[in-house]
């Protein structure tokens, strides 16, 4: 059964406006930071709510497509856990940022990519398959990546245990994606809910969840505002030496497009779910202001890229 058309075109039209909703989301949780603020304690289950919805998003089809992938998608997956984490650590060190903010931006820095980055790859005339291959590996790796570099890098700054890093990243990430795909198996949903319900689901959440981060540090942005340059300066780096990277390698354009897009576009909530879990909610603060930037930025490479031939 399919939607109806008024129904899609409107869940198409509310996903075209994420920008619109992260930002109502980073508002009402500045202009009404006491209710905003109580939600802290659920951002873990938030995100393992997303990542439920990916996992419910991957078929047979997209494991057969992720083994086709092949060489591009083991450099576009080793260029993502190599450029964004280092170039974390190198921005922090240049700008001088205080231990928190420096550990904030490490933690984005080794999160997999993020969950919106197949459709601005889409809209990119990128390489979908190779997109949402490298989302797949780089969520089931970042077990035991994502503890392994903050553990590595925030070391300069503080004392940091790996392992409690890694059952979170386990209990939020890798099990509800693994149960997604588990219940896809048996459950057959229509396209529109696959491509409108779960995609509109997520922005929802992420909104909330930027809400809620800057509503528990609204006594510290003016402190943390200079950590804006910085999270547009690591967002930067990613997309251009994911870019150059790919174009070392033998890979299409096609093929650079989508690694340069998974490179740049981090899972922020990720982020923000580990600093609320295991540190000082002035660490969330990077993760909050990467889920803004990077869904200003992202869309708006896709289209000038959209415009050029591939």
């Amino acid at each position: 059964m399919t939607a109806p058309s008024a129904l899609g075109r409107g869940l198409a039209w509310a996903q075209r406006g994420f920008v619109v909703w992260v930002l109502l989301g980073a508002l009402w949780g500045y202009a009404w930071p006491g209710p905003a603020a109580q939600g802290k304690q659920w951002i873990p289950e938030a995100l393992a709510a997303i990542m439920l919805g990916m996992g419910l998003t991957l078929t047979p089809k997209d494991l057969a497509d992720v083994r086709v992938a092949g060489p591009a998608l083991l450099a576009g997956v080793g260029l993502q856990y190599m450029i964004m984490p280092l170039s974390a650590w190198m921005v922090a060190k240049a700008l001088g940022l205080t231990s928190a903010l420096a550990l904030g931006m490490i933690i984005v820095g080794a999160c997999p990519g993020g969950t919106a980055s197949n459709v601005v790859v889409f809209l990119a005339r990128g390489d979908v398959a190779l997109s949402v291959g490298m989302t797949a590996l780089s969520t089931l790796l970042s077990p035991l990546f994502t503890p392994l570099w903050i553990w590595m890098l925030a070391s300069t700054w503080l004392s940091i245990d790996p392992l409690p890093l890694f059952w979170t990243v386990t209990k939020v990430v890798l099990l509800p994606v693994l149960l997604g795909m588990a219940i896809r198996r048996l459950w057959h949903p229509a396209p529109w809910v696959v491509e409108g319900v779960l995609p509109l689901g997520a922005i929802m959440i992420i909104a909330w969840i930027v809400g809620v981060i800057v509503a528990a540090n609204r006594n510290h942005l003016e402190v943390a505002g200079g950590i804006l340059f910085g999270v547009a300066l690591h967002n930067a780096l990613g997309l251009g030496l994911g870019y150059l990277g790919a174009g070392m390698m033998p890979t299409t354009e096609r093929q650079r497009r989508a690694i340069s897009i998974e490179v740049g576009m981090q899972n922020s909530g990720l982020a923000v779910a580990l600093a609320v879990a295991h540190f000082d909610p002035l660490v969330a603060v990077p993760g909050a202001l990467f889920s803004v930037w990077h869904n200003v930025t992202g869309p708006l490479l896709a289209s000038l890229w959209r415009e050029r031939p591939k």
